[in-house]
């Protein structure tokens, strides 16, 4: 693949679904308004799902996709360890990210709308503080996974979609981290709906920051890497934030049948386009 093979409409595509999943954190703001208590156990098979989606594509498809463009450039050997290197590096810099978000602000920490609604003991300029925060942790943390949707985008439709909705799936318990503090901080729902609407523009933003640097030096061997790195991105969100999240959010067992239910769902979907 080389960018001249790319057309304007898979551009907008791709782009368009990075938009999607980006702003889906406005579903998880608008469920913590209208609902009393967060219903855990749709949401613990919800995150399990995602995480199934994104573990299967990234080990089945994403991955193999990765390793043939690079070993058709530089040989089995050779482009089986770029394959490999890039894979760990895409878990690599996703764990960087997390790293350097501090714990009280990471996004992926479970928060209730009950665990504040009522609570008077919970101080108005401290939740402030987290919901901000939360928003800023959102922004960055939601660059490589803009990046990683508008890559998969512009080469293969039928990943790209199953990797949109997981995103956005996991998504929402971030606008609810978000807008649940400042809510209830503020009594202002719609800036809170707005700064959680906000942090998830950061995915469409990393997917325009990609085009405008990568386009112009698109290449198998270029392709082949960014793909190595979605698919180790893909793994380390999974087994870091979204089967943890889930299994906090309900019980072991729907995170699990949810994990499995996704891996289904993307085999099945797979094998319908072949």
């Amino acid at each position: 693949m080389i960018a001249s093979d790319i057309d304007s409409s898979t551009i907008i595509f791709a782009f368009l679904l990075t938009l999607f999943a980006g702003l889906s954190t406005g579903i998880g703001s608008a469920l913590a308004f209208f609902t009393k208590t967060t219903n855990t156990r749709f949401l613990s098979v919800s995150l399990g799902f995602s995480a199934g989606v994104m573990i299967y594509v990234s080990m089945v498809e994403i991955f193999q996709k990765a390793k043939f463009a690079l070993v058709a450039v530089h040989g089995e050997k050779p482009g089986t360890i770029y394959t490999v290197l890039a894979f760990f590096g895409g878990m690599a810099i996703i764990a960087i990210i997390d790293k350097l978000i501090p714990s009280g602000e990471n996004p992926h920490e479970v928060r209730k709308v009950e665990d504040v609604k009522g609570n008077k003991d919970v101080d108005p300029k401290k939740l402030y503080r987290m919901g901000v925060f939360t928003a800023l942790a959102i922004a960055i943390h939601n660059f490589p996974e803009g990046l990683a949707t508008f890559v998969a985008g512009l080469t293969d439709p039928k990943i790209a979609i199953p990797i949109a909705v997981a995103i956005a799936i996991h998504n929402i318990p971030e606008g609810i981290a978000v807008s649940v503090p400042i809510s209830y901080a503020t009594g202002n729902k719609r800036k809170a709906f707005l700064l959680s609407f906000l942090s998830g523009l950061a995915e469409p933003v990393g997917a325009l920051i990609g085009y405008f640097i990568l386009m112009p030096f698109l290449n198998d061997t270029v392709f082949g890497l960014l793909f190595g790195g979605v698919a180790g991105i893909m793994v380390f969100i999974s087994l870091d934030e979204l089967l943890p999240t889930a299994r906090e959010y309900g019980e072991h067992h729907l995170a699990i049948y949810g994990l499995i239910g996704g891996m289904v769902v993307m085999a099945v979907s797979l094998i319908l386009f072949l």
